[in-house]
Formats: C-alpha cells, sequence, structure tokens
C-alpha cells in the first residue's frame, strides 16, 4: 500500500541568491575590506543611477530603521514636534520618531489601497505637526500626489517609508525620484532585494545628505574609508556630532550590487505570480490587492487578500489551515493601534481607525517571492480555496 508523499513546507518568503552573489560575496572577503569600503560607495553609486536622477544621493545604511532615523534627525524633528504616519505599517515607521523625542500622530488608511488616508492626514496636522511618513504599502504607491501638495500647502517635510517600493512608480516616476525630502528603501531578507540586512536614504538635499553621512558613523567629520585609503597619513578626524553605528558593510554591499542588477527582473516575476494568483483567486470571496494605478509599476513585495464577511472562517483559522497544508503565511499588518505600547502611550481606540482594524481582521499575506513556481502559485490557491470551505 503506497502512501502520499506530504509537500515539503513551503515558506511565506525566500531571498532570490544566485552565484553572482556568492561571488562577489567571496570577493569581497578576500580582498580584505569587509566592512564599509569600497563596495558600499559602488551600491550607492550604482542605486542612484538605477533611479536614473543625477541629482540623488543615495546613502547606504544597515537598515531602513537606521534610514528612516537619519533622515528625520537631519531635517531636525526632536522634541515638542509630531510626525504623522499611517497605524497600518510596523513599527519602525513610527518608533524612530519617538527615538528623536518627537511624538508619533497615527491617522487610519484608504480601504481601497491601504495606503495612508491623504485626508485624514490632513486632518490630524496641528501646529506642532512638522513631518509625514507614508509607507508604499505592499509595494503599491501612495497617493502621492495628494501628500505632496498638501505638504507644501503646509510646509510639512516629507520622507517616504519605501521598504515596500522598489522598483514601484507613483506617476510614471520611480519611488526614490519624487519631491519628498527623502524616501528610504529596505533590503532586509525578504524584500524585493536583499543585502540580509541593509537600506538605503535617498534624497535630493545635498545638506540633508551630508547630515546624514556624518551621523550614520558616530558624527565623525571624514569617511572612515577615505581616511583608510588616503595617499598621506590621514589619522586625525573630529567628532562634530554624537551620531549612530549605522554603516552598512561591503559584505552586505556585496550582495545588493548583484542584486540590484536583478531588480527589475525580480519584479516581472512577482508580477507574473500576482497576476496567477489573481486568476486563479477571482471566484473565491476574497479582496484581492489592488493593482498600480494606470501606467504604473507595483513591485508586489506583498500579496495580500482580504477574507469577505460572509466567509464561514475565521481568518486565524483560514492561515491554521494554510500551515495545516504546508504553506507560509503572515499578516501585514497588525495595526501599531492594536499594540500595547502605541494604544497605551496615546490612548489609542480600534473605532478611530475603522479601516485599518477592519482589515487587520481580515488580511492574510500570500507566499510571494521570485523563486516561487506556477506549481506553487497553483498549490497555495487550491489549498485557499479548501481553507475557505466552511
Amino acid at each position: 500500500m503506497s502512501m502520499d508523499t506530504p509537500q515539503p513546507f513551503l515558506p511565506f518568503a525566500l531571498p532570490d541568491i544566485g552565484d553572482e552573489e556568492i561571488a562577489e560575496v567571496v570577493d569581497t572577503l578576500r580582498s580584505g575590506w569587509v566592512t564599509t569600503g569600497p563596495k558600499a560607495k559602488r551600491f550607492e553609486a550604482d542605486f542612484s543611477e538605477f533611479l536614473g536622477d543625477p541629482g540623488l544621493h543615495s546613502m547606504a545604511v544597515n537598515s531602513a530603521t537606521a534610514g528612516l532615523h537619519l533622515a528625520l534627525e537631519a531635517l531636525g524633528i526632536g522634541p515638542g514636534d509630531e510626525v504623522i504616519t499611517t497605524t497600518h505599517t510596523f513599527t519602525a515607521t513610527a518608533e524612530v520618531v519617538r527615538y528623536l523625542g518627537a511624538d508619533v500622530v497615527l491617522v487610519d488608511i484608504d480601504p481601497a489601497t491601504l495606503c495612508i488616508d491623504i485626508a485624514a492626514v490632513e486632518a490630524a496636522i496641528t501646529p506642532r505637526t512638522k513631518a509625514v511618513i507614508p509607507v508604499h504599502y505592499a509595494g503599491r504607491a501612495a497617493d502621492m500626489q495628494a501628500l505632496l501638495a498638501l505638504a507644501k500647502q503646509r510646509g510639512l517635510k516629507v520622507v517616504e517609508d519605501a521598504a515596500h517600493a522598489l522598483p514601484t512608480t507613483c506617476g510614471g516616476h520611480l519611488v526614490g525620484t519624487l519631491a519628498s525630502d527623502a524616501t528610504v528603501f529596505s533590503f532586509y531578507a525578504n524584500k524585493t532585494i536583499t543585502t540580509g540586512e541593509g537600506g538605503m536614504v535617498v534624497t535630493r538635499d545635498a545638506e540633508l545628505a551630508k547630515r546624514v553621512k556624518v551621523m550614520r558613523l558616530h558624527g565623525i567629520s571624514r569617511d572612515a574609508f577615505d581616511r583608510f585609503t588616503s595617499k598621506v597619513p590621514s589619522w586625525y578626524y573630529e567628532i562634530v556630532a554624537p551620531g549612530f553605528k549605522y554603516n552598512l558593510t561591503d559584505i552586505a554591499a556585496a550582495l545588493g550590487l548583484q542584486q540590484l542588477k536583478k531588480a527589475r527582473a525580480f519584479q516581472q516575476r512577482r508580477q507574473a505570480i500576482a497576476m496567477q494568483y489573481h486568476q486563479a483567486l477571482a471566484d473565491l470571496p476574497l479582496t484581492l490587492p489592488p493593482g498600480p494605478e494606470a501606467g504604473d509599476l507595483h513591485s508586489w513585495h506583498l500579496y495580500v487578500v482580504r477574507l469577505g464577511d460572509a466567509v464561514p472562517v475565521t481568518r486565524d483559522l483560514f492561515i491554521e489551515r494554510l500551515f495545516a497544508a504546508g504553506i507560509g503565511c503572515s499578516v501585514h499588518y497588525i495595526p501599531l493601534h492594536v499594540q500595547p505600547y502605541w494604544r497605551e502611550r496615546y490612548d489609542l481606540q480600534a473605532a478611530r481607525f475603522p479601516h485599518s482594524q477592519h482589515a487587520y481582521e481580515r488580511l492574510v499575506s500570500l507566499p510571494m517571492y521570485s523563486r516561487m513556481t506556477a506549481a506553487d502559485v497553483q498549490r497555495v490557491a487550491t489549498a485557499a480555496r479548501a481553507a475557505l470551505s466552511g
């Protein structure tokens, strides 16, 4: 009697690492320069070139969290200030505001896109408001045209949390090249390109860039790489500010150099997976994720479905059934207004964020990564169909 062999576990996300990345990392290890050095500089230059705007400064950091912190610090955010962001995000977006002693003001999302609601931003502005951090949720651009117009009208700084948004476009322009003060990308393990841990701060503002460069490495007045590769004695440096330890290593940058070359191919594969999901799930009682605005590009970092109100199973049971079928998934996000720290500090009630709360109770992020095969996608769809049955 034969037994069916159980299928291997299908994870929620996997990095797409090839021989090119491995060779680049090995080259770095053999070079003797493993911390921030020539490859980090090349990665920064390649990133600006990828975005296609010669006026940009790209600065590699060890996480997007570090990048957001540095951008806000460089903009002068501090005690007494307020920064508006969405409740529907990872805590990093908001916690960096608290690092600086400023206050976070959370607002609800657009129920269609799950991106920050611009009308809610406008309603939340007070005389203390200094900046807004929009999040390009799941890789779809927020309504940046409306947000940038509002920010200009009200004198607010804009720092884009673009952790999900490479390569996303908005109004035909790549995120990172818009008229915001700074944009911060993530290269965490599950992102559209990865350096393991890492991020990039992008800005057109030369003074902001100068401050970020100083503050990302202890407030030192000269770049360590420049000092150590100088042809003349260059041991002297000055500490001009109490900076941080936020530099990206050359080992990580080596990964980034090769991953960036594949970013467009990765996006095309993710888009194909999203389209296959759309087709396979179309007749199920699910709200499928919205595509981009006409003519724009969605990075498809996440594929987030929402269970219909009449579905006979809870979201949690749906996830349990998928796991029982050997399929990993996640929830993006447990909103900040639900989290103890944020809820208690700002006395937040779910009723203030009806769209985020409603989405949270019903949403599931299905597996999405460029190494997925068509058979993998079909397997997820088949399991989702079974999991939704009463």
